[in-house]
């Protein structure tokens, strides 16, 4: 392991919470195509599936960052075991409500349940940040690492989600998945040394963390990049298909996560200077831009050469955005407001992925790609517009710089 992340696990307990929230972050990439992987094998109906993996995303997207926000206020061990629970339980109840045959709506009802999944990337990146707050070179590292992590659940999850559900019995990819996410929340919090001490009642400030102008910059954006995620592995899906190769879907879109996953291995060993802000959007730009080539794709290793490059783009984003949400988030809602990027991207997904399958129903896998440009076109859109916004860094009560310079102003002339 290069010197940069072998200093960075020599802090006590991080290889042990940065190890829990990888299995207990496998879920977000198993749990919503071993939905669809159990479904479809059980009763045949992909519409079915779909939606009920649609209605967990959304259930996700709307409560994880109430969740998040109760973490903050009152810290990881008394929020997320028992919201696990609910979860678990919720998981449960699908698996035996699809095992049974039982009606439709049960299945969604228990669907909803297992969105009270709590955010594990959120909550390892807040030990990050606890424990090298100060330290923008470690905290880099770590952000970049933890980058590379999330794309090797998505590597990895679905292959073995999909696996588990077709060779063993069909319900063991979303089984596997609840397990996982059991083990690896238990296990976090039972560390009890590097978990966040919840902030003072005063420090917390009234509202959502999303009421703060950067962040809303950064989830704006960030709905537009879900889009780019969810029509990509729509369109690579029937575009493998169309070429006559569906099962090389599966291949193609793991080199488009391992590219993502070299640029974060590297782009943490970097020292970089000069504004985060310029950077990222920088890469929003550079992500819309690789959306182009796959217009021109005429075959697979030419979509899989297109794909890996435009990886490449995926992680040193998120790692600088991570960086800019400390600087937008109050230290009190950071929790929270790492949170809600992450909802802004599961939104994105799901909107992305139905408007791309609408679009190859209508005009043919060549035509989905266009969706993914519109939305790597609206991502950069929305990074440009809302760039000025992020410039201005909140202060640890919750004002931005400039709004506390124009109240010394008014003082001052009063």
């Amino acid at each position: 392991m290069p010197s940069p992340y072998r200093a960075l696990f020599a802090a006590p307990g991080t290889k042990a919470f940065s190890a829990a929230g990888f299995i207990g972050r496998l879920p977000l990439s198993m749990m919503g195509i071993g939905i669809v992987t159990m479904i479809s094998q059980l009763t045949g109906r992909y519409g079915l599936a779909g939606a009920l993996s649609a209605t967990v995303a959304l259930s996700a997207a709307a409560l994880g960052p109430q969740i998040s926000r109760l973490v903050d206020r009152h810290g990881q061990r008394r929020v997320l075991r028992p919201a696990t629970l609910v979860a678990g339980v919720a998981a449960g109840g699908l698996l035996l409500c699809a095992h049974e045959g039982w009606p439709d709506w049960t299945l969604f009802v228990f669907s909803a349940g297992i969105g009270c999944v709590p955010s594990l990337g959120s909550m390892v990146r807040a030990r990050w940040a606890e424990i090298y707050r100060g330290s923008p070179r470690e905290l880099h590292t770590a952000y970049a690492f933890e980058s590379v992590v999330d794309e090797a659940c998505f590597i990895f999850g679905p292959i073995a989600a999909i696996g588990l559900s077709t060779v063993w019995f069909p319900e063991a990819g979303p089984l596997v998945a609840g397990l996982c996410l059991l083990a690896g929340v238990f296990l976090l919090t039972a560390q009890r040394s590097t978990e966040p001490v919840p902030q003072p009642k005063e420090h917390h400030t009234k509202g959502s963390a999303l009421r703060a102008p950067g962040l809303q910059v950064l989830v704006g954006t960030f709905v537009a990049t879900g889009a780019i995620f969810g029509s990509v592995d729509v369109v690579t899906v029937a575009f493998a298909e169309e070429q006559g190769h569906k099962a090389a879907a599966s291949l193609v879109l793991a080199v488009y996560a391992l590219g993502s996953c070299l640029a974060g291995v590297v782009f943490g060993l970097l020292h970089l200077k000069g504004s985060g802000e310029r950077r990222w959007l920088l890469g929003v730009c550079a992500m819309a831009v690789s959306m182009i080539p796959l217009q021109l794709a005429g075959n697979l290793p030419f979509l899989a050469v297109a794909l890996f490059v435009a990886g490449l783009a995926v992680a040193p984003t998120m790692v600088t955005t991570m960086a800019l949400i400390e600087q937008h988030v109050p230290r009190a809602n950071l929790t929270e407001g790492m949170t809600w990027v992450g909802t802004g991207l599961a939104i994105g997904i799901a909107l992305g992925s139905s408007v791309a399958g609408w679009v190859i129903d209508a005009a043919g896998a060549d035509a989905g790609y266009l969706v993914s440009n519109a939305a790597g076109a609206l991502a950069a859109a929305v990074a440009l517009l809302g760039y000025r916004r992020l410039n201005r860094p909140v202060k640890p009560g919750g004002i931005d710089e400039q709004d506390e310079r124009d109240q010394r102003d008014e003082q001052s002339v009063a």
